[in-house]
């Protein structure tokens, strides 16, 4: 059991959090990690490159010159793989890449990562988080007092359209509701910044 120091949003120290056991993986959890954000970096592609093959591409069935007597290379077709405007030999073409990661590995993944992270003192728990209004000042401003710089990784309890509609405008910040957050996010980010109420959704995700 480990606990991180609770903050308010001027950076002031209120106490400290406890963490669950779960997230004190100690002896396992690094292969299930990398499975994880393999999988999930693999079903970002799109797997829609395609290319024609020799069959596919558009032209007659006429040999270019006859066969033997010129002194050149032999030729049965202008769609040939080693022709200019020709097919292609071993071109991409669409696929779909399924994966598939058990759920109890994924928790195991999800857990090491978080534990990891936290053990290494990069979690920053806060009471609450709130902006009057959507502006990436204020936010901007919010970081700056609890002294975030760089990628950083805000997890919430529940969605906040204007923490959300603040934040899209910075590109090493990303926001994310504790239900959605998966290993790769807590993985790319070094500053992960959650607040007690993510603590909490996070525990009931590996109850």
């Amino acid at each position: 059991m480990s606990t991180l120091p609770l903050k308010d949003c001027k950076g002031k120290k209120l106490g400290e959090v406890t963490l669950s056991d779960k997230f004190t993986v100690v002896d396992k959890g690094a292969q299930a990690a990398h499975q994880a954000v393999v999988t999930y970096q693999a079903h970002q592609h799109q797997g829609s490159a395609n290319t024609q093959r020799k069959g596919e591409v558009a032209g007659s069935g006429k040999k270019p010159w006859k066969q033997k007597g010129l002194g050149r290379a032999r030729a049965g077709y202008r769609q040939s793989p080693v022709w200019r405007g020709g097919g292609v030999a071993f071109g991409p073409h669409p696929h779909k890449v399924r994966k598939q990661v058990p759920r109890k590995v994924a928790r195991l993944a999800f857990a090491y990562a978080f534990g990891e992270k936290a053990a290494a003192g990069q979690v920053m728990v806060i009471d609450d988080l709130k902006l009057s209004t959507p502006r990436t000042k204020e936010i901007c401003a919010l970081l700056q007092t609890l002294e975030i710089k760089g990628k950083a990784l805000v997890i919430l309890g529940a969605a906040d359209t204007n923490i959300q509609l603040a934040a899209q405008n910075l590109r090493d910040i990303e926001v994310v509701c504790a239900e959605n957050v998966n290993t790769y996010q807590i993985v790319r980010y070094p500053q992960i910044v959650i607040t007690k109420a993510g603590v909490e959704k996070l525990e009931q995700r590996l109850a």
